[in-house]
C-alpha cells in the first residue's frame, strides 16, 4: 500500500472516531433534560439527525466543489462551535422562560442546547460524508473497500463506548439538579479534539477523485454533458438509502430506550433507582462496545466472507435477540454493583454486535457499481440519516407512551425486517446497463 494512501486511511479512521465522539453524546444527555421535559428527552438527538436532512446534499456537492480536505477542515470547525454552545447552556438561559409545550415552561438554556446539537448534526454530517466515500474508493470498492469502513468503523464504536459511559460517570444519578454543567468536562474535552483534529488533518494530504476528474475533463477539452442518470437511477441504491434511514434509527434507537428505561423513575416508565443511571451508562457502553468488537471481527472477515452474507446474518440474530429480550420475564434479573436490573436488558445490549457492520455494509452494498455518481449517492445517503433523529423520536415519543420501553421495541424489530429484506434481494444491482465512467 502506498504510503500517502496509508495516512489517509489513518486520516479517515480518526474522523470516523471524533463522528461518534459527538454523536453519541446526545442520547445521554438527554436524560438530563428529560428528567425536566419528558418530551425533550430525544430532541438533542433529533436536532443532531435533523441536521443531517439540510446538509447531506449540500456536504455531498461540497466533495465536487472544495474537495475532501477542505470538507472535513470545516467541518471541524462547525464541530467545535456547536460543542461551544452547548457549554454555553450550561451557564446561561435556565430562569429565562420562552414558551409553554404540554403545560410545562420551557427556558432558554434549553433552546440553546438543542441549537448546539444542531450545529453538531452539519458537522458530523460533513464528516460522514467525507469519510465513508474515501474509505471506500482507498479500499477498492468491494469486500476490501467494506473492510475499510469496517475497521474505520471500530474506532468510530471506541469513542462510542467511552462517550456514554463518561456521561454515566459524570451524572451519576439523574436528578432536578443534574445540570449540563456536570458534563462541561466532556465538552471540553471534545473542543480539544476538534482542535487537534483540525491541526492534524490541514497538514496530511488525502486524494482528491472528484476534483481530480473535474481537472481531467476540463483539460481534455470535451464538451460538458449533462448526465441523464443519477445515484436514484439505481434501484439498489434507493433501496440502501432506505435501508440506512431505518438502520440509524436502529442504532439510536436501541440503546437511547435502553438508557430511558433504566435511568427514569418509575412513575415515567422506567426503573430508575439511586445509582441507575450509571449502570444505564455501562450497559450503552456494553452496547457501543460490540459494536466495537464486531467491526473488528469484520475487518478480519471482510476479505473471506461477503457484505451480503454478513448482513443476513447481523439481521436476523439482531431480530432474535429483541424477541428474547421483549418475551423474557422481568423477574429474571441480573447483579450490578449499584443495584439489579431485568436481564432482558443484557440482550438488548447484545444487539451492538449486530448493529455493528450494518452502517458500512449498507453503503458498500448501495454505492457498489455506481461510479461517477458516487459523491452524489453519499450526500443523498447522509441526507437519510436523518432516520437516527426521526425513528427514535417516534418511538420514544409515540410508541413508548402507548406500549412501555420494552415493548417498543417491535418498532426496532419492524425496521430490522426491512433490512434482512435488503441483505436478500434489494441489494442486488439491477441497473448495469446504466454507464458509471
Amino acid at each position: 500500500m502506498k504510503k500517502t494512501n496509508t495516512v489517509a486511511i489513518v486520516t479517515m479512521f480518526f474522523i470516523f472516531a471524533m463522528i461518534s465522539f459527538v454523536t453519541n453524546m446526545a442520547a445521554p444527555f438527554g436524560n438530563i433534560w428529560g428528567y425536566t421535559y419528558t418530551w425533550a428527552g430525544m430532541m438533542g438527538n433529533m436536532m443532531n439527525f435533523a441536521a443531517y436532512l439540510f446538509m447531506g446534499i449540500p456536504a455531498g456537492k461540497m466533495l465536487t466543489t472544495v474537495g475532501y480536505k477542505k470538507t472535513s477542515l470545516i467541518a471541524l470547525a462547525v464541530g467545535f462551535v456547536g460543542l461551544l454552545v452547548q457549554f454555553i447552556s450550561s451557564k446561561v438561559g435556565a430562569d429565562v422562560a420562552v414558551f409553554t409545550v404540554q403545560g410545562q415552561v420551557v427556558a432558554l438554556n434549553l433552546i440553546i442546547y438543542l441549537l448546539g446539537a444542531f450545529i453538531c448534526g452539519f458537522c458530523v454530517c460533513m464528516l460522514n460524508t467525507v469519510v465513508n466515500p474515501m474509505l471506500n474508493i482507498l479500499g477498492g470498492g468491494g469486500n476490501k473497500g467494506n473492510q475499510l469502513v469496517q475497521l474505520g468503523g471500530s474506532l468510530n464504536s471506541l469513542t462510542g463506548t467511552l462517550t456514554p459511559f463518561l456521561v454515566g460517570v459524570l451524572v451519576g444519578t439523574v436528578s432536578d439538579k443534574t445540570s449540563m454543567s456536570d458534563v462541561a468536562p466532556l465538552l471540553f474535552i471534545g473542543m480539544a479534539v476538534f482542535v487537534i483534529a483540525f491541526v492534524i488533518i490541514s497538514r496530511v494530504a488525502i486524494p482528491e477523485p472528484a476534483l481530480e476528474r473535474a481537472r481531467a475533463a476540463a483539460a481534455s477539452g470535451a464538451p460538458i454533458v449533462k448526465n441523464q442518470h443519477s445515484a436514484w437511477s439505481f434501484r439498489h441504491f434507493v433501496l440502501g438509502a432506505i435501508a440506512i434511514f431505518f438502520y440509524v434509527g436502529i442504532e439510536v434507537g436501541i440503546p437511547g430506550e435502553l438508557n430511558f428505561y433504566l435511568s427514569q423513575p418509575v412513575e415515567k416508565g422506567g426503573i430508575g433507582f439511586e445509582g441507575s443511571a450509571a449502570i444505564a451508562g455501562t450497559l450503552v457502553s456494553v452496547y457501543w462496545l460490540l459494536m466495537l468488537c464486531g467491526r473488528v471481527l469484520s475487518g478480519v472477515v471482510s476479505t473471506k466472507v461477503s457484505t451480503r452474507t454478513q448482513m443476513i446474518f447481523v439481521s436476523s440474530l439482531a431480530i432474535a435477540l429483541l424477541l428474547i429480550a421483549i418475551f423474557l420475564p422481568e423477574s429474571i434479573t441480573i447483579a450490578f454493583k449499584a443495584g439489579v436490573v431485568p436481564l432482558k436488558c443484557l440482550f438488548i445490549a447484545l444487539c451492538g454486535f449486530c448493529t455493528s457492520i450494518m452502517w458500512g455494509a449498507i453503503f458498500n452494498l448501495c454505492v457498489e457499481g455506481l461510479g461517477k455518481y458516487t459523491e452524489q449517492a453519499s450526500g443523498i445517503f447522509m441526507m437519510l440519516v436523518v432516520g437516527g433523529g426521526l425513528m427514535p423520536l417516534v418511538q420514544n415519543n409515540l410508541v413508548v407512551p402507548a406500549v412501555g420501553y420494552i415493548n417498543s421495541y417491535w418498532f426496532i424489530i419492524a425496521m430490522l425486517a426491512f433490512l434482512l429484506y435488503y441483505s436478500v434481494w434489494g441489494c442486488k444491482n439491477v441497473n448495469k446497463d446504466i454507464p458509471v465512467e
